[in-house]
């Protein structure tokens, strides 16, 4: 008797060749590459969202402190950073509000850079101030934005961008604060209904 052979003529083994599998793996790799380069494209900056949501908590915070102790508070914006300030009524004159940790000042991330709009006009950020010899020795900590003690506050939008990433805050018709992080789009307003006589 014959010894039978493991493979009948016409018939051949299941299984993958070592091309076709460098062919999948291939197809693989690629497919992970564009996966990587698709999430990379679209990652936001991290930094500028996280300072962006902090500034938008302080002012929830600052609105609510102007409230509980019915003192005007403002903030004061620099090309580098800002600082929350109070009205000093016994002094007459606005001071950092130093009593308070949440409310010291900061400064921006490496590259970040400000643009404050106080009820339609661009405030220009550091601007010089005048060389008065009575004035020479003390700092002027006027704000740019003002949080009154009843709650109100002044209509803002201040913009905070770095490359190519924007985040915006500011203030509706109700003076609501709104946040805009990068990438996000400001909700379409309710069309205003008028009366026909």
């Amino acid at each position: 008797m014959r010894a039978a052979r493991p493979f009948a003529r016409g018939f051949e083994p299941n299984g993958f060749t070592l091309i076709e599998l460098a062919i999948v793996a291939f197809i693989i790799a690629l497919m992970a590459a564009v996966a990587i380069v698709a999430i990379g494209s679209e990652r936001r900056d991290e930094e500028l969202v996280k300072e962006s949501e902090r500034l938008d908590a302080l002012f929830d915070y600052v609105r609510e402190q102007a409230e509980l102790q019915t003192r005007d508070y403002g903030l004061l914006v620099s090309r580098t950073g800002y600082t929350f300030v109070v009205y000093d009524v016994i002094a007459d004159q606005w001071r950092p509000a130093g009593e308070d940790d949440a409310l010291r000042e900061r400064k921006f991330p490496e590259g970040i850079q400000p643009t404050v709009v106080v009820e339609g006009r661009t405030i220009v950020l550091d601007k010089k101030r005048n060389d008065d010899s009575k004035k020479k020795d003390l700092e002027d900590f006027t704000p740019q934005l003002m949080v009154f003690a009843n709650g109100d506050l002044t209509s803002f939008e201040m913009t905070l961008a770095r490359g190519d990433d924007t985040a915006r805050i500011y203030t509706d018709e109700q003076t609501n604060i709104k946040l805009l992080r990068p990438g996000e789009v400001e909700e379409p307003r309710a069309p205003v209904r008028t009366v026909r006589q």
